[in-house]
């Protein structure tokens, strides 16, 4: 997870004081040391900020047929970054009536659907830059870590060790997803006066004393980091009562939630999503269990 942090402090030139210096940083914590791309990573998330929270624009809320944080995806958008349709069909509705139960489950095993993600990017026909150093660092990883599971005496702890690495791993993309999957949404593009608002309505800081900066590696500022991605992340606690005071003199959202309730608040989100595609797939009269259950919670 920290190696994590400082690959994305790196991605955003954050960390070191040449470009170059951060390049280091960014292939040595992320593709080394994490086994994921920083040149997936860099893909993926530039168009994140620049577009926080566009059903259609930002990937990181693009995860149909597993998730689907907003009935608009009921839809079969058209994805502007992937450049093809969302399909809603028949297994994507059947998985999202049910995505605020496999939500946790699912952010346990997270981490393989950013090991595809970086190989299915870095042997595309897609122009990657510094491809050549993004795959000599993963093949640092994919050397380094079979050996050390390696060393466990037998095949069920290996499986039991990677399954558990995997599931520390999920804590962080839980944070992640709590950031934004209960904020605001829309459909299209930021145009040039209302990119500030967007970025307001579109992210859900996390409260926490400063003694668990380390755990949220920064990102619990989450809005002031979109407003700031240059700024480090041990400035961000400081600047954050300047940017609630902005927000407040604006009239624009400024969200803070302790980790329980932003964790609330997305399995809300994906509640209400999942009944309303349970509806489109069974629109016949509900028993009572289901009324009863689905009524009052």
């Amino acid at each position: 997870m920290q190696s994590a942090y400082v690959g994305h402090d790196s991605g955003h030139y954050q960390v070191m004081t040449s470009r170059g210096y951060n390049k280091l940083a960014q292939i040595l914590s992320g593709n080394c040391l994490t086994g994921i791309s920083i040149a997936w990573w860099k893909w993926t998330h530039n168009a994140h900020h620049i577009a926080c929270n566009s059903l259609d624009h930002d990937p990181d809320l693009q995860h149909i047929p597993v998730f689907a944080v907003s009935s608009h995806f009921f839809t079969s958008l058209t994805s502007s970054f992937y450049g093809r349709t969302l399909n809603f069909d028949p297994l994507a509705r059947f998985l999202v009536s049910y995505q605020h139960w496999t939500y946790y489950p699912v952010m346990i095993v997270a981490r393989v659907n950013l090991f595809v993600q970086t190989f299915l990017l870095l042997f595309s026909n897609r122009s990657v830059p510094d491809r050549g150093f993004n795959i000599m660092g993963i093949l640092v990883f994919w050397t380094w870590f079979p050996l050390l599971v390696s060393c466990l005496p037998n095949w069920p702890e290996r499986i039991m060790f990677v399954l558990a690495s995997f599931a520390v791993t999920s804590i962080q993309h839980v944070q992640f997803t709590l950031n934004h999957f209960s904020a605001n949404v829309y459909v299209g593009l930021p145009t040039g006066n209302d990119w500030f608002e967007k970025q307001t309505s579109g992210t859900i800081d996390i409260s926490c004393p400063s003694m668990m900066d380390w755990f949220f590696g920064g990102l619990q500022f989450q809005l002031e980091h979109h407003l700031f991605p240059r700024l480090p992340r041990c400035h961000l606690r400081k600047v954050s009562p300047l940017v609630r005071e902005l927000c407040k003199k604006h009239k624009l959202p400024y969200r803070s939630l302790s980790f329980w309730e932003a964790n609330k608040s997305t399995i809300r989100t994906l509640r209400t999503a999942a009944l309303q595609a349970r509806d489109l797939t069974n629109p016949a009269p509900k028993n009572l269990l289901w009324e009863a259950f689905n009524t009052h919670g």
